[in-house]
């Protein structure tokens, strides 16, 4: 086998907020990509409006780092080593995302907090690499934190891959347990731009001041790309972009082989077949930009024009000789939601140019799934709703706001499961919860998991102040969980989850204690009525703001929902009372996103999504309809029993 010597392909993953973006940022830096004049922003790499807001990576991303330091002369790489980095979601709902930036590389460097420690988005992602054979570099971060415990967070990271480890090698997977066990560990403070092979003191930032040792562990430990030069081309299609100028392009990662610009190729689809296209264009990653290239060698990652419905998973292969890879596999969709066209009254009536109609719903659902391959798409009984099924409901709630911010209007209902009937009996997905909350509240998180069928599995106390617990909760006993764990911990509690597989359907989950107040009649909110009904609940309205029958204009403080005329004036008299002028306050309303609108629907509401408003309503507005229905359905429900 021949080696490209010239090339690294590293992923970095790591947990939520653990600071891959921003290791990528200061490796770019350092390696520089960037103008010495030129303002760098932070999380460079998070380019998605959506991915700024929330502050987490949502889409797999690459650049090309150019390095030249000592170790490239020491090799006789005198123009440099091009590392090929991934910057992979931490979080286990954009799984696909993850698969797909794994399939690209030789190797992954593994970021862990030096606090928090491996968490259980850690084990998703590592589990992943393990499962694919790659080499790992432990990366500990954030050392110069005032609650840094490194050591112990090296010893708990080298147990959790030595475990996975052997949970792969019984699953059939061979590997090299002799080389896991001499990991190599860097330390890190990615935001100073710190790296070093010594262990510094706990809360310290490491002495030596560049990443050095870092591109070092990189070039020494990740393979370079291995291929067979009498191979016939083999080039894996593992993302998608588009160009104003150039259309859609494919991002793919060549395994033998050599494209060149203007040749003819063919295109192995996922149903087997083979397209014959000629490549107009060849991209190569250089820092943050592309720049045109007339051919691409084995090892390297690039981008391609000349098809205009390429899609993920396919392989570009010699026509004369097609040997097509493997299709990129992705963890089974857990939630599914309801995507429909927008049927209330205020439909459209909130701007101009807004996207409405089902063939429109639907074209744009047939987009995500040219470039996500986490979801699916499967038609409902009616014609103008679909099933959305993804890993989670962050996953499917993303889905949404983009959607809602290109302009369109839908409906969106509540999160619900895929089960799966397992030698006759319906099965439910699983999740492996960790929650980290101050002591004072460790008696209230476990009551409210309990209440959702929760079933801990361990617990510890690290003698800060602080217990980390561990439990095994239905997936539906989660939505809305982040909320209620929110409000119970004023604040504080942390929580994530991956999927823990499939167990028996674990009984009813009551979500929600609080009733719903349903607005009984179109018209506008007259602060009068809310002043007289403030007493019965919470509005999620404000005054004078348009309301129509069958929206949840508040959250009542019973069970039970409750029907309310909101638009109701003050009747007019010639009689003047003496606290006539005394004003009257009212509670503010609670403004929720559309993440907490998903949290709070019932079984019988969705969420009315539209570029400017997001509204929780009830699936049938008609409330002598919706009455019947409700009835029925209560009838149902006694039979069944």
């Amino acid at each position: 086998m021949a080696v490209r010597a010239d090339i690294r392909n590293v992923a970095i993953v790591a947990h939520v907020d653990h600071g891959k973006t921003t290791l990528v940022n200061a490796m770019l830096q350092q390696s520089h990509v960037f103008n010495e004049r030129e303002e760098v922003p932070d999380r460079v790499m998070d380019s998605n409006d959506l991915e700024r807001e929330k502050g987490i990576t949502i889409l797999a991303k690459n650049t090309a780092i150019q390095y030249t330091g000592p170790l490239a002369q020491k090799l006789g790489q005198e123009h440099g080593i091009t590392i090929n980095v991934v910057d992979t979601p931490g979080h286990a709902d954009f799984g696909g995302e993850v698969e797909r930036g794994i399939s690209m590389v030789d190797g992954v460097v593994l970021l862990v907090d030096a606090s928090e420690g491996p968490l259980p988005q850690t084990r998703f992602v590592l589990r992943k690499a393990l499962e694919a054979k790659l080499p790992v570099i432990l990366c500990v971060n954030k050392t110069d934190r005032p609650d840094a415990r490194i050591e112990e967070v090296v010893s708990e990271s080298t147990d959790l891959l030595l475990g996975l480890a052997q949970d792969v090698s019984e699953e059939g997977v061979d590997l090299d347990l002799d080389a896991l066990l001499d990991l190599p560990v860097i330390y890190c403070a990615a935001k100073a731009g710190h790296a070093s092979t010594e262990q510094p003191a706990n809360g310290s930032v490491p002495e030596n001041d560049n990443l050095e040792p870092l591109f070092e562990a990189i070039i020494n430990t990740i393979p370079a790309p291995e291929y067979d030069k009498g191979a016939p081309l083999q080039a894996h299609v593992t993302n998608i972009d588009a160009s104003e100028y150039l259309g859609r392009l494919g991002l793919v990662r060549i395994y033998n082989g050599t494209l060149q610009k203007g040749r003819q190729y063919g295109l192995s689809r996922v149903d087997g077949s083979i397209e014959s296209f000629k490549l107009t264009e060849i991209l190569v990653t250089k820092g943050l930009d592309r720049e045109p290239a007339e051919s691409a060698g084995p090892g390297d990652i690039v981008a391609i024009a000349g098809v205009n419905d390429i899609m993920i998973g396919e392989t570009i292969v010699d026509p004369t000789n097609p040997q097509p890879l493997p299709l990129i596999h992705v963890d089974e969709p857990a939630i599914s939601m309801t995507f429909g066209t927008n049927d209330s009254p205020l439909a459209g009536t909130e701007g101009k140019d807004h996207k409405l109609t089902a063939r429109m719903l639907k074209d744009r659902l047939d987009r995500e799934l040219i470039g996500n391959v986490s979801i699916r798409v499967l038609p409902t009984e009616r014609p103008d709703a679909w099933q959305v099924q993804g890993r989670g409901e962050l996953a499917l709630a993303v889905l949404a706001e983009e959607m809602r911010r290109e302009g369109y209007e839908l409906t969106v209902g509540r999160p619900q499961v895929v089960t799966k009937t397992i030698d006759g009996v319906i099965n439910e997905p699983m999740e492996s919860t960790t929650i980290d909350v101050p002591e004072e509240y460790m008696g209230t998180v476990t009551q409210l998991l309990a209440d959702r069928k929760g079933r801990m599995e361990s617990m510890t106390n690290h003698g800060s102040g602080w217990v980390r617990m561990q439990f095994t909760v239905p997936s539906r006993g989660l939505i809305g969980f982040r909320t209620a764990l929110l409000s119970s911990t004023r604040g504080t509690g942390i929580a994530s989850s991956i999927s823990a597989g499939y167990a028996p359907w674990a009984g009813a989950i009551t979500i929600r204690q609080n009733g719903s107040m349903v607005c009984d009649r179109q018209g506008k909110a007259s602060p009068y009525a809310m002043q007289k009904l403030q007493a019965r609940g919470n509005f999620f309205v404000d005054p004078q703001s348009p309301v129509y029958e069958g929206q949840i204009v508040g959250v009542a403080n019973k069970p039970g929902d409750l029907d309310i005329n909101i638009t109701l004036e003050k009747h007019m008299t010639n009689m003047r009372s003496s606290t006539a002028d005394v004003l009257e306050t009212l509670t503010p309303p609670i403004k929720m996103s559309l993440e907490e609108a998903l949290d709070f629907a019932n079984e019988d509401e969705c969420v009315e999504v539209t570029p400017e408003s997001v509204r929780v309503r009830k699936i049938i507005l008609d409330r002598e309809q919706w009455y019947k229905w409700n009835a029925k359905q209560r009838r149902q429900n006694k039979n069944a029993q």
